[in-house]
C-alpha cells in the first residue's frame, strides 16, 4: 500500500494514469537514526552493568539505596527512550494535491461533512472566540450545502446559544465577502487583525462584526440575555427553555437542540445556499455520568446521525479557527483514495498556535506532541488522535475495518441516508432522544462504538482503541497552517493540563488496554512502544526528581555519586548525557525549531518532570486506592492583558500560589546553594574529579531555573512568586538538607 505511494513521488505521471492526490516520502536520516539506536541500546547496558557491579560491591547502607534510587530511576529514562526510538524508526514525509481533486470526482459528489466544536464554560472560553472557529470551517472552499456544523455546549449556557444566534445572522453577509475577495484568513476576529486590504465593502463588514462582538461581551459580562435582544418569537421560545426551568444548571438541564441555520431554506445576502448550524446542549444530571468531552463527543455523532449522518467528521477544539479554507479538499485527498480507504479511520492534521512569544518559555507548541512524533508514527500505522484538527471516516466509529457494531436504532447507522430536512418533527425527536442521559446505558457506545471512556485524555485513547482494532491513520502537515488555536499565557493553566493529560495517560497505562500487553500484541513492537511512550510520560516524574535533588544534596555534604573525570566509567556517563541531549536538539532544531526554542523545551520539561507529572503520579495513586481527588477543569482560554504583556516580554507568571510552585523553588534554593558549596570545593582542589558531574549537573539546573530566581527575588509585579509560596519552598528544602545530611553522614 505504502510502497505504490512511495513509487509515486518519483513515477512519472501517466498520461493515462489518474492524476496524483498525494505522495509519500521517508526521512533521509532513518538509517542514521537506527545504528544510533544501536550504538545507545549498548551504552545503556554498559550503564546498567555498572550499576549492578556497585550494587554488589556496595560497603555501606547508604551508598547502596542512593545506587539503588539512580539505578531505577536510569531504569525509567531507558525505557522511556526505548519508547521514544519507535518514532524514529521510519519517519515520512506526505504531500496532497489538493487541485487535483476536482479532476477525479464532481463537486456535487464531494461527500459530506460534519463539524462538531466542543465547548463548556461561557466565562473560560469565550463565546466570540467559539463563534469564530464556526465561522471559520462555515465559510470553507466546499459545498456550503454539504456542510453541517454542530457546536456542544457542555454548560448549558443562554450565553453561547446567543453568540450563535448572532453568528447566524453575520454568516450570511461573511461568507459572501469571503467568497468575492478569496480571502484566506476565514476568522473575523484574524482576518480584521491583519493587515487587510480596506475599502468600503470591507469597512462595512468589520463594523458589522464589532457590533456583533459588542452585543456578544455584553451579554457574557451582564451574565443574561436581556429582553432588547430578543427580536422574534422564534427567539423567545428557544430561550424559555431557560427563563421557565428554575431548576436549570449546568449539570442538571434537559436536551436542547436548535437549528440556527438550515441548508435548504436559508440563504446569503447573494442568494447562496448557508451551511446547516445546529446548537447543542445534552441533556444532564448529576446522578447520571456524562464522560467529559468524549460523551460530549458521541452525543454529536447521534445527533448528527439522525439529522445530516455525513461520511466525513471533523472534530475541533472550540479555539482552533481554520487557517487554509482548502482544509476538506486535502483531507479528501486521502479520504477518496482506494488504495488506503478500506482501513482508513481519520486524517489528522497537527496543532499549531499563534500568539506563541518569541521563545515559547512555556513550550505551548508541543513540537514533539504534535509535530515530530505523528511523522514518525505515520511511516508505522499513523499518528494518534490529537484531540482536534482531525477527519475522521464516519464508518470508523461503528467497529474495526471488517465488523461493522450494528446500532440500536437503524438511523444512527454510518451508512444509513437522512431524506429529510433537519427540522423536521421526527428527526428533532430523535435527535433529543439520542442526546438523552440516559441513552447510552446497556449499550457499547464509549466502549465499542463512538469515542471511548475510561480516560481523562479521551482522544489518546480513542486513537490508541481504533489502531488496537486495525484502523490506521494519516498525517497531514502542510506548509500553510491548517488549524490555529490559542495557547495558555499563565504557567499554571499550563500545568493544570499537563497534569490533567498525565492523570488520563496513567489510566490507559494502568488498564486492561496496557500499550505493552494489549497494544503491542494488537498493533505491532513499534506502534505499542509509541503509544506507550505517551502512557507512561508522567512516570518521567520519578528520574526528574531523583537528579534535581540527590547529586545536590550529595553534593553539599561532598558525597560523590557519578564517576571520576579520570575513570573510562565518566566517559559513558557523557556520551550518554550528551548523546540523549544532541540527537533531541537535532530533532528539534530539523524540525523547524530555533536554539532558544528548544532550550525553553527542555526547560519546561524539567519543571513539568517536578510539578504537573510529579502531581499528577501522585493524585492518579491517591484515586487508585479509593481517596478522592480534584476533577476535571477547563482550561481558561481568557486573555488577561497584564499577563499578556508579561507573557510577551518572556515573564514566567507565579502570580497565584500552588504547591506545583513549591517544589519548583524548592529545587531552584536546593540546587543554588548546592552550585555556590560545589563551586568553592572545586575551586579550592577539593575531589575536583569526583564532584565534576555534580556540579555539571547542578549548573545545568540552576541555569534552567533562572526565571524561578527571578520570580522569587527580582521581580515585583504581579506575577512574581508569592511570598508564601517562596517561605514555605524555604523551610522544605531546609528540613530536605537537615534529614539527608544527617542519612549521608552514615
Amino acid at each position: 500500500m505504502e510502497g505504490n505511494r512511495l513509487r509515486e513521488c518519483t513515477a512519472p505521471n501517466s498520461a493515462h494514469a489518474p492524476p496524483l492526490l498525494h505522495t509519500l516520502k521517508p526521512s533521509r536520516r532513518t538509517g542514521l537514526n537506527r545504528v544510533f539506536a544501536a550504538v545507545y541500546t549498548c551504552a545503556i547496558i554498559a550503564l546498567f552493568y555498572r550499576h549492578a557491579q556497585t550494587l554488589l560491591y556496595s560497603k555501606t547502607l547508604v551508598s547502596f539505596y542512593v545506587t539503588l534510587v539512580l539505578f531505577i530511576s536510569d531504569l525509567i529514562l531507558a525505557f522511556m527512550w526505548a519508547n521514544g526510538q519507535a518514532f524514529r524508526m521510519r519517519p515520512v514525509y506526505r504531500k496532497e494535491f489538493p487541485e487535483n481533486i476536482e479532476k477525479v470526482m464532481k463537486t456535487s459528489d464531494f461527500p459530506g461533512l460534519d463539524v462538531f466544536i466542543c465547548t463548556a464554560d461561557p466565562y473560560k472560553e469565550p463565546p466570540m472566540s467559539v463563534v469564530n472557529t464556526a465561522l471559520s470551517v462555515i465559510a470553507y472552499d466546499y459545498p456550503t450545502e454539504k456542510i453541517s456544523v454542530y457546536v456542544s455546549d457542555d454548560g448549558g449556557s443562554a450565553l453561547t446559544l446567543f453568540a450563535f444566534m448572532e453568528a447566524a445572522k453575520f454568516a450570511a453577509h461573511w461568507l459572501p465577502f469571503c467568497r468575492k475577495n478569496d480571502i484566506i484568513e476565514r476568522s473575523p476576529d484574524e482576518y480584521f487583525a491583519s493587515s487587510y486590504s480596506r475599502s468600503s465593502e470591507t469597512e462595512k463588514i468589520k463594523i458589522m462584526y464589532e457590533s456583533m462582538k459588542v452585543r456578544v461581551e455584553h451579554v457574557v459580562e451582564t451574565g443574561k440575555v436581556d429582553d432588547e435582544y430578543i427580536t422574534s418569537d422564534q427567539d423567545r421560545q428557544a430561550y424559555s427553555k431557560w427563563s421557565t426551568n428554575d431548576g436549570f444548571t449546568r449539570q442538571n438541564h434537559p436536551t436542547v437542540i436548535q437549528v440556527l441555520l438550515e441548508k435548504d431554506k436559508d440563504r446569503d445576502i447573494t442568494g447562496h445556499r448557508l451551511p446547516n448550524l445546529i446548537y447543542v446542549s445534552r441533556q444532564k444530571r448529576k446522578t447520571s455520568p456524562h464522560h467529559f468531552k468524549a460523551g460530549a463527543l458521541n452525543v454529536l455523532v447521534r445527533v448528527s446521525a439522525a439529522m445530516t449522518n455525513a461520511p466525513i467528521i471533523l472534530t475541533l477544539d472550540c479555539d482552533m479557527y481554520s487557517n487554509d479554507p482548502r482544509t476538506p479538499l486535502r483531507a479528501l485527498c486521502y479520504a477518496l483514495d482506494r488504495e488506503i480507504q478500506k482501513n482508513l479511520a481519520y486524517i489528522q492534521f497537527p496543532q499549531e498556535f499563534h500568539g506563541l512569544n518569541k521563545n515559547d518559555i512555556y513550550a505551548c507548541e508541543h513540537k514533539r506532541l504534535f509535530k515530530l512524533n505523528p511523522v514518525g508514527f505515520d511511516g508505522l500505522s499513523g499518528p494518534n488522535y490529537l484531540g482536534t484538527g482531525c477527519f475522521f471516516r464516519r464508518r470508523a466509529l461503528f467497529g474495526d475495518p471488517s465488523t461493522l457494531v450494528l446500532q440500536e436504532i437503524k438511523e444512527l447507522s454510518p451508512d444509513y441516508i437522512v431524506n429529510q430536512p433537519i427540522t423536521a418533527q421526527s428527526v428533532l425527536k430523535l435527535a433529543h432522544i439520542v442526546a438523552g442521559c440516559n441513552y447510552e446505558n446497556q449499550t457499547k457506545w464509549g466502549s465499542k462504538i463512538g469515542f471511548r471512556y475510561g480516560s481523562l485524555v479521551e482522544d489518546y485513547y480513542t486513537g490508541f482503541r481504533l489502531k488496537c482494532e486495525g484502523w490506521r491513520s494519516i498525517f497531514c502537515y502542510p506548509e500553510r497552517a491548517a488549524f490555529l488555536g490559542d495557547v495558555p499565557f499563565n504557567l499554571l493553566d499550563v500545568l493544570g493540563q499537563n497534569k490533567r493529560w498525565a492523570i488520563g495517560l496513567l489510566e490507559v497505562a494502568f488498564s486492561r488496554y496496557n500499550c505493552i500487553t494489549f497494544g503491542v500484541k494488537a498493533m505491532g513492537l513499534f506502534m505499542g512502544l509509541g503509544y506507550s511512550y505517551y502512557a507512561f510520560w508522567p512516570t518521567l516524574s520519578i528520574p526528574i526528581t531523583v537528579y534535581s535533588f540527590l547529586p545536590q544534596l550529595a553534593l553539599l555534604n561532598g558525597v560523590s555519586i557519578f564517576p571520576k573525570v579520570s575513570e573510562p566509567w565518566f566517559l559513558l556517563y557523557m556520551f550518554m548525557f550528551l548523546g540523549a541531549y544532541g540527537q533531541d536538539f537535532l530533532d528539534f532544531v530539523v524540525g523547524g525549531g530555533t536554539i532558544q526554542k528548544w532550550w525553553s523545551d527542555q526547560r519546561m520539561w524539567m519543571m513539568k518532570g517536578l510539578s504537573c507529572y510529579l502531581f499528577g503520579l501522585t493524585e492518579f495513586l491517591l484515586k487508585s486506592i479509593g481517596i478522592p481527588t480534584q476533577g476535571f477543569n477547563v482550561t481558561s482560554k481568557v486573555i488577561d492583558d497584564e499577563q499578556s504583556k508579561r507573557y510577551d516580554q518572556g515573564l514566567f507568571e507565579f502570580g497565584v500560589p500552588s504547591p506545583m510552585f513549591v517544589t519548583l523553588a524548592m529545587v531552584a534554593i536546593i540546587n543554588l546553594f548546592s552550585f555556590i558549596c560545589g563551586l568553592i570545593q572545586f575551586l579550592n582542589g577539593s575531589n575536583k574529579e569526583g564532584l565534576f558531574m555534580q556540579l555539571l549537573l547542578t549548573g545545568s539546573i540552576v541555569m534552567n531555573c533562572l526565571p524561578i530566581y527571578q520570580a522569587m527575588a527580582l521581580r515585583n509585579d504581579t506575577g512574581k512568586m508569592p511570598f508564601r509560596t517562596t517561605f514555605t519552598a524555604t523551610i522544605l528544602a531546609s528540613a530536605v538538607y537537615a534529614v539527608a545530611s544527617l542519612i549521608l553522614k552514615f
